[in-house]
């Protein structure tokens, strides 16, 4: 027995999935059979609901070409969908799986609400499941597929035990690695043997600025009660007349601006979804043919609600949250509702460019962080403490001695939170204070603590100072604890700045674990690499154990080439282009790889050169931190040449 799939080669573009549009057949047998399935496959190309999708999108109908893959029929005793990200928020850090007892057909469809797991990819832990019941199940019979009555003993049972969970995740992260880009795949288990039947780009992520802008005025505007709950689907907020349909014959009864509900829908309800201000079902889950398709369309959807078509009234005014999985009850008169303008008003770009290649931002100002999170960007690189420091206005020595400890670590842990709670699940990576003595002394009672030297750049700063005036860095680190452990914000992270020698390294290392911040799978430290003997003796400072390493350009290309950048005579000798920079970071890239840490780019050098950003690609680094206005020129740029690396 094989399956026969369809692989069609306007399929999985960035803005157009075609989810469903050509068919798959399952348990073909003999050869006569298997021509005649063929045949099916490449005539789906053809079939009205594929021609309608091609119209729609802008397609060529004779451009677009179709390959038949035939596989072993995998007989999954549980099979389904994986996104290598969350496919509603985006989120990276997630791997989000979804399981059903029997073949995967019911699960694509949304005939079937899946259990629902979540993963960390990076410590491939199970951080949630969800388990729904589930009584009907697809099967083969003879040489077909049968739907029959799940027995009681697993009606209510998991799909998946927390290991499997974990190893179909850990498959999903090698695919999201090896094609460079977030996968949707789909998977199943037979006789305790995982399976991938398919793998595709997911192309339903997008920019969400303008559609988040809205949808967060939307919903501050909603005043009615719930009414009926499920899964979040697909992200937006939208109003509208209630129209269940009981199956794809009746789409032509949707009208502009009405809310599709219906038990589930196929690639038949297309046309319908196109209409609709919003979608409801009864069944399916976030990988369901509903989630997808109305992800790609922009529509707010809530799917798995189980009662929509039996709860909802036709011709009710209800309003319906993507994001939350919720139904509002609402006051306005099916003749108050104005719809067009406001689907439109958060239409999101239809291309968000992905990288392999994380691209950081660098952040200092707190007030900030909600604007610049909404843009194409993987995370902090490189969270400045001098600015919140500045704002708290008073030497930290100073609020020591006047038992003020407790406003230093608050106002330093609110500026941290605030930034950590606007990047969600996206790592911040707060570098601790690298003020000189010159920029300390300007706080209030800072002349009383702070030396006068010669030259503050190559003074009393950075790794030195904390073990010599640890009092003020544990109030750092306590900042750091509250956020994390008292906010609960684990995004946060710890990098360490201007670190001479391997024994500071250490010495740092022992204050971190013992204030109470050992590191875990979700709390990293870090290293900034900016003199010559970080470069030099790299690998004795990995040797002390720590996570990442961060390249500060600015302060590595003055100690490497002696010149000073801010001495205008001569600051035209400062380029972080120089052979002996250049030589530098592809050293500092290669050992990074060779001992298994992160490496990322954090000085003005990225942002201020395309072909600095381009040469730090092709060496393999993990991310570059760059300044907030040019986080899309990066990120073009990272594509352009992961494209051309991908070619050769």
């Amino acid at each position: 027995l094989v399956a026969v799939r369809s692989s069609a080669t306007a399929e999985d573009l960035p803005n157009a999935s075609f989810a469903g549009q050509q068919e798959t057949y399952l348990n073909v047998r003999g050869d006569a059979s298997l021509l005649v399935h063929i045949r099916r496959a490449w005539a789906s190309l053809f079939e009205p609901r594929a021609i309608y999708y091609r119209v729609n999108q802008g397609f060529d109908h004779f451009k677009v070409a179709l390959a038949v893959p035939v596989q072993k029929m995998v007989q999954s005793d549980v099979s389904g969908i994986m996104f290598t990200v969350n496919p509603v928020t985006n989120d990276k850090t997630q791997i989000i799986v979804e399981a059903i007892w029997g073949l995967g057909e019911k699960i694509v469809q949304g005939a079937i609400t899946p259990d629902h797991y979540e993963v960390d990819k990076t410590s491939l832990e199970l951080v949630t499941h969800r388990t729904v019941p589930q009584t009907i199940e697809m099967v083969r019979s003879g040489d077909g597929n049968i739907d029959r009555k799940v027995p009681a003993s697993r009606i209510h049972k998991r799909k998946l035990t927390d290991a499997q969970a974990v190893e179909v995740a850990k498959l999903g992260k090698k695919l999201h690695q090896h094609y460079f880009f977030p996968q949707d795949i789909e998977w199943a288990i037979e006789n305790g043997k995982l399976f991938v039947v398919q793998t595709r780009p997911i192309t339903t992520i997008t920019a969400t600025t303008a559609k988040q802008a809205a949808v967060d005025k939307a919903v501050q505007t909603i005043t009615g009660p719930v009414i009926l709950t499920g899964e979040p689907a697909s992200p937006g907020v939208a109003t509208g007349i209630v129209n269940i349909l009981k199956s794809a014959r009746e789409i032509n009864r949707i009208k502009a601006g009405d809310i599709l509900v219906t038990d589930m829908t196929t690639p038949d309800f297309v046309p319908a979804m196109k209409k609709a201000v919003a979608i409801i079902t009864n069944k399916g889950g976030q990988t369901s043919h509903a989630a997808i398709v109305s992800r790609e369309l922009g529509v707010p959807c809530v799917v798995g609600t189980k009662t929509a078509t039996t709860s909802l009234k036709p011709g009710r005014v209800v309003t319906v949250d993507g994001a939350k999985g919720e139904v509002y009850a609402s006051s306005l008169k099916a003749s108050s509702v104005n719809f067009a303008p406001t689907q439109a008003a958060y239409h999101a770009p239809a291309v968000t460019l992905k990288t392999a290649t994380k691209v950081y931002v660098n952040l200092g100002e707190p007030d900030l962080a909600e604007e610049i999170a909404k843009r194409n960007v993987d995370g902090v690189g490189l969270l400045r403490a001098e600015f919140m420091i500045a704002n708290i206005g008073t030497h930290p020595k100073k609020l020591i001695k006047d038992k003020q400890s407790h406003v230093f670590v608050n106002q330093l842990a609110e500026g941290m939170s605030k930034i950590c709670a606007a990047f969600g699940d996206r790592p911040v990576v707060y570098r601790a204070t690298d003020f000189k003595t010159n920029e300390y002394s300007h706080l209030k009672g800072g002349k009383e603590y702070e030396p006068v030297e010669p030259n503050p750049m190559l003074g009393y700063r950075g790794a030195y100072r904390y073990i010599h005036d640890a009092d003020v860095f544990e109030l750092e680190l306590e900042a750091i604890k509250k956020v994390r452990q008292k906010l609960g914000y684990k995004n946060l992270h710890l990098m360490i700045p201007f670190v001479r020698n391997v024994r500071e390294m250490q010495q740092v290392k022992k204050l971190v674990i013992a204030s109470g911040l050992p590191r875990t799978s979700t709390f990293k430290l870090w290293m900034m690499v900016e003199i010559p003997v970080n470069v030099i003796l790299l690998d004795s400072f990995i040797d002390v154990g720590i996570d990442g390493i961060s390249v500060g350009t600015n302060d590595l290309t003055m100690l490497m080439l002696g010149t000073d950048r801010d001495n205008e005579t001569v600051a035209s000798d400062y380029d972080e282009r120089n052979p002996a920079v250049l030589w530098a970071l592809e050293h500092i890239i290669k050992t990074a790889h060779k001992r298994g840490v992160t490496v990322s780019v954090c000085g003005q050098a990225p942002s201020s050169h395309s072909d600095f950003a381009e040469f730090l690609c092709r060496l393999g680094v993990t991310s570059v931190s760059v300044t907030p206005d040019v986080i899309d020129k990066t990120r073009q740029v990272l594509y352009d040449t992961e494209l051309k690396l991908i070619k050769k």
